[in-house]
């Protein structure tokens, strides 16, 4: 199966008409989006937390988590985001596709709207 990369806007929430586009590869296995650190610093995203992640090799790494704004298309939406380091890839992962209301299509390698439900009563 092939890999799926698209450019994607980040950008911070205090500030929404200010972002900057990064080619993500596309990883819906993955739970965090991860945006190199530099970026993320240039629009002023401040970490809230860290992170401890296990890698495929067993062992362990830490990484500064905070919030961010995604735009693809008319898409918009907001999700946990990772502060890449040096040898990290930059990563679309679930939460951010789910955020702005898309899934991926593993055969076509294209993004879909997903259906959206509420749980609501029908006034």
């Amino acid at each position: 199966m092939g890999l799926t990369v698209l450019d994607v806007e980040v950008g911070n929430v205090a500030t929404p008409d200010v972002t900057e586009t990064i080619e993500f590869l596309i990883d819906s296995g993955a739970v965090y989006s991860v945006v190199p650190a530099p970026i993320l610093e240039r629009l002023g995203i401040q970490p809230l937390t860290q992170q401890q992640f296990r890698l495929a090799d067993g062992s362990k790494i830490t990484r500064r988590k905070g919030g961010a704004l995604f735009k693809y298309g008319d898409a918009i939406g907001v999700a946990d985001v990772i502060f890449g380091e040096e040898g990290d890839h930059a990563l679309l992962g679930a939460m951010t596709l789910e955020g702005l209301g898309l899934g991926l299509d593993p055969l076509r390698r294209e993004l879909l709207p997903l259906p959206m439900i509420l749980a609501a009563l029908r006034r």
